[in-house]
């Protein structure tokens, strides 16, 4: 399974629920962190730059809901699933107008889980649709497949996970720490240096003779994909 290049938190305390979240997320090409309360998500979540935090309601120090107002106090514009076993119209206001992204009511299927993970990242990109087209260039991120010009292009996990990212932001400049930061986990001991090497991996893959390279090096600043290339 690629890599989305994407990073999520999910805070939950029911050990269980927890590792299978992390290890289904995983699976499915997320880099994931995890927190078991309250304290611990909260110095995650204001510590780091997550696509979406998966949060529960019902922790012990602080509650979920106390973590997402402090979350929106900061200004910090993460994405925010909640996740509750509490399914009453006053609890889903409560999380909405408190800042809350998404909602989802325990027991709940990881598939539906996976799907609005997806969606709320695509929403934060500003990327509506499940695919994403760059002149000749065409990412599937549901299949997390590639073509270039009509002809598939096979990527590895990591070489797609960085594509994915400088596609989800076309045309800006992206720091070399920034794309590590959405690829590893922060436990993670690699350095930012393997951004480099695996964007030399990709110039390989897609660029084509005669042709400006499709992602040029903004000197002293990072990366960009060229739209419209």
């Amino acid at each position: 399974m690629a890599k989305t290049g994407m990073r999520l938190l999910v805070i939950e305390d029911y050990q269980p629920l927890r590792h299978s979240l992390v290890s289904g997320l995983q699976e499915h090409g997320f880099a994931v962190d995890s927190a078991a309360d309250g304290e611990e998500g909260l110095w995650h979540a204001t510590t780091n730059d997550y696509d979406v935090i998966i949060l529960d309601i019902m922790l012990p120090g602080l509650d979920g809901l106390e973590i997402l107002k402090q979350l929106r106090a900061k200004n910090k514009q993460t994405s925010v699933l909640i996740l509750t076993a509490k399914d009453t119209l006053q609890d889903r206001v409560t999380g909405l107008d408190l800042g809350a992204d998404d909602y989802l009511v325990k027991p709940f299927s990881f598939q539906e889980l996976l799907a609005r993970t997806r969606a709320l990242i695509r929403r934060r990109y500003a990327q509506k649709n499940p695919t994403i087209q760059l002149g000749d260039l065409f990412i599937d991120l549901i299949s997390q497949r590639v073509w270039l010009a009509g002809q598939e292009i096979r990527l590895t996990a990591k070489e797609y996970a960085l594509l994915e990212y400088l596609a989800m932001r076309a045309g800006q400049v992206v720091s070399r720490t920034d794309i590590w930061e959405h690829v590893y986990q922060f436990e993670s001991t690699a350095s930012s240096n393997v951004v480099d090497v695996y964007i030399g991996y990709l110039r390989k893959k897609l660029d084509r003779p005669r042709k400006p390279s499709l992602i040029q090096t903004i000197r002293g600043r990072g990366y960009m994909l060229k739209a419209g290339q």
